[in-house]
């Protein structure tokens, strides 16, 4: 397991906040930053493409400052997401902009990063990728990526179908380098866990898209509050890509979450957004497993709080035999 050289001391905690598809926002991201967790967001979330730059100025400016004025104070790095998928028209704008504010961390999805990975390399980034097969995985790093995103069973949004604890110890196998597993992870005992089961941090979005800076509404997130684990729908039908949404939002859309058609790849088109028709992510929410730890709406500075405070007691753990008769030896 390895930390990127890039990111020693300044991290609170070893975690990622996930790109949340319209729900992070710069509010959001520097929130995560200044709290020790690296914040991320989509560069789609960005409408109009003119306002990436905007947003890509305003994280840098706040960042830099809190950093200069308190040099003792530990602000994590930020990310952006960029979405490698043909039908992303945006991708080579975005990129350039990310290659012209030096964004410290590009995560990219869908699709093989490709030539995308040495631009970043070129100013000293590093790139991270979404995986949910091992094929991907060993496909990322031919492609010479500096960090995998193992996404598990149980993610928000897109999510794979994979056991974590299979997942992480088969791309353990030929893979040392940077690892964040994400899947279900809502409070510090799992992001330590995650740890324990060889995994460098832990990628985190729901539990974050219930905080006050998240760009969702009060509907979305009491929504959050209400589910449990049983409430999530796993369905391809919205984008042609498998994935993890709130039932109650695909109901309050006319739709029936019992009898959703089935729909392939070729569905899926990051130019359409706008449409009128109920969409993932603006009309069908997307949330993961993890909703069964999400209690309340709290500020980022709060969660984190909490998140470390329960990270740091778990580390301190021993085994202890549960209090029951197995495994004793008769008197």
């Amino acid at each position: 397991m390895a930390l990127p050289e890039a990111f020693a001391g300044r991290l609170a905690l070893p975690v990622i906040g996930a790109p949340m598809f319209i729900v992070s926002h710069p509010s959001l991201v520097i929130a995560q930053c200044l709290s020790g967790v690296i914040g991320a967001f989509p560069a789609l979330n960005a409408r109009p493409a003119t306002l990436l730059e905007t947003w890509l100025k305003e994280i840098s400016a706040t960042l830099e400052v809190a950093r200069a004025a308190v040099p003792t104070q530990v602000v994590a790095p930020f990310a952006v997401n960029q979405i490698v998928h043909p039908s992303n028209a945006r991708l080579e704008h975005d990129l350039d902009l990310c290659v012209q504010y030096r964004v410290p961390l590009v995560i990219t999805s869908l699709s093989a990063p490709g030539r995308l990975v040495q631009r970043i390399h070129d100013y000293g980034g590093l790139v991270f990728h979404d995986v949910i097969s091992v094929r991907h995985a060993q496909k990322a790093i031919s492609e010479g990526v500096d960090g995998l995103i193992l996404v598990c069973a149980g993610a928000g949004g897109h999510a794979g179908t994979l056991n974590p604890f299979a997942f992480v110890a088969a791309v353990r196998r030929f893979w040392d380098g940077p690892l964040a597993l994400s899947g279900a992870i809502a409070n510090g005992r799992a992001i330590r866990a995650a740890e324990v089961m060889g995994a460098d941090f832990a990628y985190m979005g729901t539990r974050f898209l219930a905080t006050q800076e998240a760009h969702a509404s009060v509907d979305y997130k009491d929504a959050l509050v209400q589910a449990e684990a049983a409430d999530i729908v796993n369905t391809p039908y919205f984008t042609g890509v498998a994935g993890n949404y709130l039932k109650s939002s695909i109901i309050a859309a006319g739709l029936d979450p019992d009898n959703l058609p089935l729909r392939d790849k070729s569905a899926m088109d990051f130019a359409a957004v706008e449409e009128p028709r109920p969409k993932a992510w603006r009309d069908i929410w997307g949330a993961g497993q993890s909703v069964s730890g999400v209690l309340d709406v709290p500020s980022v500075a709060e969660l984190v709080k909490r998140l470390k405070e329960e990270y740091f007691s778990a580390t301190m753990l021993g085994f202890t035999r549960p209090s029951s008769s197995v495994g004793r030896a008769e008197d």
